[in-house]
């Protein structure tokens, strides 16, 4: 959502609404014209006026959309002329005819444009399922408390780059992952589970590059507790301030771990006071939040942590249904040569079963395979258990919501109404009104679905009103022919994030001179990225005025150049500098200096009171008495 139609739905000034954003904790870069429409709701929801009563107009004004509709229905929903809804898309930059479908995000834009508070249907096809979710368990609750028993608690570790997340959840679980992570980053949401005595834990490892905010945003979302590790030796940094506002947004309880205290240079009192800046007091300081002291490579305070969490678990009361209605998340979705569509599913309401048929988002099928954490093969996952999946028509987006379906019939149903509304968005994306015709045409393939996340919300923040950022075509595994092909015709680069180009395809990446680009570490990608779209906007030119000549005389006259002599009246004049030829307060035209001379002899520059001659470049034609505007341009590259 645009932020001045924020602070339009708020009736705050844009200026104010981002120092009210920054003071809540709500992050939002200092250049940024838009934030996604879930910020947005957080937004509206923490400084819209409460009331006891809302009159009938304010009633009124309240809509629900679906995920896709008509022009032609959004104007009934809206009981608005057709024209008048049309009108306020093309000046939110769509065109659409009356029978055309829209997305929800477009229509709810142009609702809120027009004063209508937007909310979106529910339905069991929402992505970033924790409303959702959150709902059924809810409803289900009331109805069967008796079903209920206690679950495991799910803990996202979070925290800023190299903090030392994935290393302790490497000591927790003793196996070696932080290795094989490119560049010592966590490239996508991994989920574990562990036993502590007789109980069990479900982490999730959320990456902490700042690529990464919406897939730490999606860790939090289905998450009980966090994870705060902040390194003892570096402080709190950008992430662990995100981490910090989100907690705070979601009511989600902290534990911080203080990791790295082993090292010589650790300042623990220090972590404690920035903490405490930021709203995060420590049990020690009087506050509300535990905290322990770590280190992740020797395991102190390790031991501790854990029951810290099982503590604060029995604390929160986490229940779930094992025999009720099957609800899950996924986490990560990928593709195998040898195995098809793979999906991540955190499960978070009763019990998935081999052979169930499911949909989660655009997938659906029967479940032939499902494996735990360890790769071991398992006929049930009950709730807070994390699974690896098969069996599904195709990759799941993450944070889709999974659900079990009496048949293939009603799964693919589901599954249609997200392709559906996928379509729409596209059709409407392609329909944008633009200007300047300058594209990056990208194909992205990565190895996980989680990863292009991060790339989009990476692209978006390129985002800006010269070069548009088109993205083809998108998807999990290896590169192929059919990429390359469509990258040829529609003269598109070829991004590969983890992942390799079939043989075939580099073939014909060779051949037609297809620019592929791989990845392994996301910020050589961003980089790249925005090198590309940088070079690709019209440089700023500076203007600097260096001096006025007035023409005494005009010895020659030629197709594109005239020879004159004249004065200097202000300033100097500079060999190779542009001109503006004035006549009076009229602006005649303009040319380019070839040659100066003063007493017959080259010059580079001519100050004033001197005389001098010139030769200048220009199809205008020069008189005596003209004067000429002397002036030099330097080029400066934008910025975003």
């Amino acid at each position: 959502m645009d932020i001045s139609t924020l602070s339009k739905q708020l009736d705050m000034p844009v200026t104010k609404l981002r120092a009210k954003m920054r003071a809540a904790g709500f992050y939002v870069s200092p250049k940024a014209n838009k934030i996604d429409n879930q910020l947005a709701k957080q937004v509206l929801n923490s400084f819209a006026p409460k009331t006891s009563a809302q009159s009938l107009s304010e009633v009124e004004k309240e809509v629900k959309l679906p995920k896709v509709l008509s022009v032609k229905e959004l104007a009934q929903i809206l009981k608005l002329d057709v024209s008048t809804v049309i009108k306020k898309l093309i000046e939110s930059g769509v065109l659409a005819s009356i029978n055309e479908e829209i997305d929800y995000d477009t229509a709810a834009i142009v609702a809120s444009d027009l004063g209508f508070n937007v909310s979106e249907k529910m339905s069991e096809t929402s992505r970033l399922g924790i409303g959702y979710v959150s709902e059924m368990i809810d409803e289900e609750l009331k109805t069967d408390k008796q079903g209920f028993i206690p679950r495991p608690p799910i803990v996202a570790v979070m925290g800023h780059v190299d903090h030392g997340k994935t290393t302790l959840l490497d000591t927790i679980r003793h196996t070696s992952v932080v290795e094989k992570e490119a560049g010592s980053i966590t490239q996508h949401v991994g989920a574990y589970q562990v036993k502590r005595g007789q109980k069990s834990i479900t982490f999730l490892d959320t990456p902490g590059h700042e690529a990464f905010s919406a897939m730490r945003a999606r860790g939090a979302n289905v998450t009980d507790i966090i994870v705060l590790v902040v390194a003892a030796d570096d402080g709190i940094k950008p992430q662990t301030i995100e981490v910090i506002n989100r907690a705070k947004i979601t009511s989600t309880p902290v534990i911080v771990a203080i990791n790295k205290v082993d090292k010589p240079d650790a300042n623990i009192e220090r972590i404690k006071k920035e903490l405490s800046d930021h709203g995060l007091i420590v049990e020690e300081w009087g506050g509300k939040v535990p905290a322990v002291n770590i280190s992740s490579l020797t395991g102190q305070g390790v031991e501790e942590l854990l029951d810290l969490i099982l503590l604060q678990a029995e604390v929160l009361d986490l229940k779930a249904n094992p025999k009720g209605q099957i609800l899950g998340t996924v986490i990560e979705s990928h593709v195998s040569k040898t195995l098809g569509s793979i999906a991540t599913v955190l499960v978070q309401n009763g019990t998935l079963n081999i052979s169930d048929i499911v949909s989660a988002g655009r997938a659906f099928g029967k479940i032939r395979t499902m494996t735990d954490v360890f790769g071991k093969k398992v006929k049930t996952a009950g709730p807070a258990m994390p699974v690896q999946l098969t069996g599904l028509s195709t990759t799941p987006e993450v944070g889709d919501i999974l659900r079990v379906y009496e048949n293939t019939e009603a799964a693919e149903n589901t599954a249609s109404e997200v392709i559906k509304s996928e379509r729409a968005k596209r059709i409407q994306s392609t329909k944008k009104i633009h200007s300047s015709g300058k594209d990056l045409n990208l194909i992205i393939k990565v190895d996980v679905r989680g990863s292009l996340e991060a790339i989009n919300e990476a692209l978006n923040k390129l985002k800006n009103s010269e070069v548009r950022i088109n993205v083809l075509e998108e998807g999990a595994g290896e590169i192929n022919e059919n990429e390359v092909l469509r990258a040829l015709t529609a003269d598109a680069t070829v991004i590969g994030f983890h992942t390799r180009l079939s043989p075939q395809a580099a073939k014909l990446a060779a051949q037609k001179s297809v620019s592929v680009q791989l990845y392994s570490v996301i910020y050589e990608l961003v980089e790249d990225l925005t090198k590309q779209v940088l070079d690709m906007m019209t440089p700023e030119v500076m203007r600097t005025d260096l001096g006025r000549g007035k023409v005494l005389a005009v010895f020659r006259t030629e197709k594109e150049k005239m020879i004159v002599g004249g004065n200097v009246a202000e300033g100097k004049i500079r060999n190779k500098a542009k001109v503006e030829i004035k006549r009076g307060d009229e602006l005649i035209g303009s040319g380019e200096i070839l040659e100066l001379q003063q007493h017959k002899q080259t010059v580079s520059e001519v100050v004033k009171g001197s005389e001098f001659g010139v030769s200048i470049k220009t199809k205008d034609k020069i008189l005596a008495g003209d004067v000429l505007v002397v002036f030099e341009e330097t080029t400066k590259k934008k910025t975003l």
